[in-house]
């Protein structure tokens, strides 16, 4: 038998998700203690608040569980297992900005900001960018704010801000284009 240490993780992974789906429990157990630093390590970059990361962790090890038996076999685990941190990645900060923004909380607001903003090397660069941000119209900044940082579908501020589809592409591409502008 080969240590496992000399299967590449995602074979060894694959392995332990046949005899899980059979009703292996240590196995199911080894493959969830196993996936826990690669789903960490795929979580945290981005993330303005390093807490985020077990929350969001928790999250994906839940959708594992429930999806475990829609793991086809004879595919590879990794991009399967990165489709569910993804997904849940991005429901979690939707949710996130989602009840920020209901709470009308702003990235002007000085002490969220401080919170949830780390300063990288370059941070004159951010607060250019937070600088042409705020010139732009209270409407087109909501806008822009909402798609390009939050997140959120063309589809999902229109109804928000009870404005078309398209005007909402527009006006985020107009404001896109103004802060080029303002930046360059």
């Amino acid at each position: 038998m080969i240590p496992s240490n000399d299967i590449p993780k995602d074979e060894l992974w694959r392995d332990l998700v046949i005899k899980a789906q059979s009703g292996d429990k240590r196995a199911y157990s080894e493959l969830l203690t196993d996936i826990v630093p690669f789903i960490k390590s795929r979580i945290a970059g981005g993330l303005a608040n390093p807490d985020w990361v077990d929350d969001i962790t928790q999250d994906v090890l839940m959708s594992v569980h429930r999806s475990l038996n829609s793991y086809i076999p004879d595919r590879p685990f990794k991009p399967w297992l990165g489709a569910i941190i993804q997904f849940r990645k991005t429901d979690f900060l939707r949710k996130h900005y989602k009840i920020k923004r209901t709470k009308e909380s702003s990235l002007e607001d000085a002490e969220i900001f401080s919170k949830n903003v780390t300063f990288p090397s370059g941070y004159d660069e951010l607060r250019d960018i937070e600088d042409a941000l705020c010139s732009l119209p209270k409407k087109q900044r909501k806008i822009f704010t909402m798609i390009k940082v939050e997140g959120y579908s063309a589809k999902e501020v229109a109804k928000e801000m009870e404005m078309s589809v398209s005007a909402v592409k527009v006006s985020a591409h107009r404001s896109a284009k103004k802060m080029k502008d303002i930046l360059s």
